[in-house]
């Protein structure tokens, strides 16, 4: 069965007033767009096109209603739930800094909430729920920016090293600041000690310390021995920050991290514990259903300090890029390590391209006219069109001259979370 679903943009502040409107070929609202939902989380379920063909106004309350026909008996054996949310992202400002937790951890973080009795709504709740929230990001625009992972040590001295020249070429050097944050990347475990001391101090604890630091950087990273550095990209990221969260803790942190800029095409998979945020550019999203985050800067929202550092992964990595795998003529699959989701990106060329389901599924067109059939049924999507199929389809040709992103379950239907 396929089932027409669309939504409104949520109208976060950081969203584009134009990306997400011309993927849709529709015209702009004015409005900041930040995220289009596909998918049923409650937050912003889909709406169902014909509510009469299944009953239901939206896609949430249509999958509560009748779990088996809407996710498949497999599926549907686990729990009336969708394990995934598609979204489309528009970034024209930095996000916040931010981290998910594994399973376990939101497990037992929801169970510890709840038994404390801390509603749901409440600013200083960390887990709305018992899921956990992996995420994989493909970019749509030409590029897309973004923090991902802690970088490796070498590399983050390499950035303390060119301030240091930048800090000795300036009109009144001051070497302070950066001892100071040269004092506290040579600890036993430089990245977390680094992380909990700029956080507490610069969020309350008050030294002073970590805003005469995050001041300091922020300067010299304008500078032209700076800019003129390998880190200079990394060093413009620090005044984007500044400009957008002046004195935030997190533009220190910001250089800790991976700068990573994805091509069209390219991809980011966001495992548990990785701190991320994403700065600007247009991109499909697709991740676990869940609401669990801990945030780490670059936000006025509630940061819970001593649970972020029991969340984070601290251990230096290579930016986590997904690479795709060939699925067949004209289709690719970005296929993370957990079973929640996969996501196809389909372009057909003169002839169909297949693309299998082992769940339900959610079909995204971009660019052109696409035609969509199944098993029992077909369906034509144009640009910025949108539909739910039941995984009784068990395989999707698609024709046309448009892009499919399909978004569905990995081959083992099961949750990790």
């Amino acid at each position: 069965m396929f089932v027409a679903i669309g939504n409104t943009p949520r109208d976060y502040p950081w969203g584009s007033t134009t990306a997400i409107a011309e993927f849709r070929g529709v015209e702009p609202s004015g409005e900041p767009e930040a995220e289009l939902w596909l998918g049923a989380h409650a937050g912003s379920p889909a709406k169902i096109r014909d509510a009469a063909s299944v009953g239901h106004a939206d896609l949430a309350a249509w999958i509560a209603a009748d779990p088996h026909g809407a996710l498949g008996p497999a599926l549907a054996a686990r729990g009336a739930r969708l394990p995934f949310l598609l979204k489309v992202l528009a970034a024209a400002a930095p996000l916040s800094l931010q981290a998910h937790p594994t399973p376990e951890q939101a497990r037992a973080g929801f169970a510890r909430e709840e038994a404390s009795g801390i509603p749901l709504t409440a600013y200083d709740r960390n887990y709305r729920d018992p899921f956990h929230k992996p995420e994989l990001l493909v970019a749509v625009s030409e590029t897309f920016d973004a923090l991902s992972g802690f970088r490796p040590l070498a590399e983050v001295h390499g950035l303390l090293g060119v301030l240091r020249a930048a800090d000795a070429a300036s009109s009144t050097p001051d070497q302070g600041a950066l001892d100071l944050l040269a004092e506290h990347l040579s600890g036993d475990e430089p990245l977390r000690e680094t992380v909990e001391w700029l956080l507490r101090d610069g969020r309350g604890g008050d030294t002073g310390e970590a805003a005469w630091v995050t001041e300091r950087v922020t300067a010299l990273a304008a500078s032209d021995t700076a800019g003129r550095s390998e880190y200079a990209l990394s060093f413009e990221t620090v005044g984007s920050l500044a400009a957008a969260y002046p004195g935030d803790p997190g533009i220190v942190i910001s250089m800790l991290l991976n700068r990573v800029r994805l091509r069209r095409g390219e991809a980011l998979y966001l495992a548990a514990g990785n701190i991320h945020a994403y700065l600007s550019g247009l991109g499909v999203e697709l991740m676990a259903a869940s609401d669990n985050v801990l945030r780490g800067g670059l936000t006025p929202k509630h940061i819970d300090v001593p649970e972020l550092l029991d969340v984070l992964d601290f251990t230096p990595m290579a930016p986590p890029r997904l690479e795709p795998e060939r699925a067949g003529a004209g289709v690719v699959a970005y296929r993370p390590e957990v079973p929640d989701f996969v996501l196809y990106r389909a372009e057909p060329g003169a002839d169909a391209a297949e693309v299998p389901l082992a769940g339900p599924a959610i079909v995204l067109a971009e660019g052109g006219e696409l035609r969509v059939r199944g098993a029992h049924a077909e369906a034509s999507l144009s640009r910025g069109d949108a539909l739910y199929a039941t995984p009784d389809e068990g395989s999707l040709e698609i024709r046309g001259a448009g892009i499919a992103w399909v978004a569905t379950t990995g081959d083992s239907a099961a949750s990790a979370g």
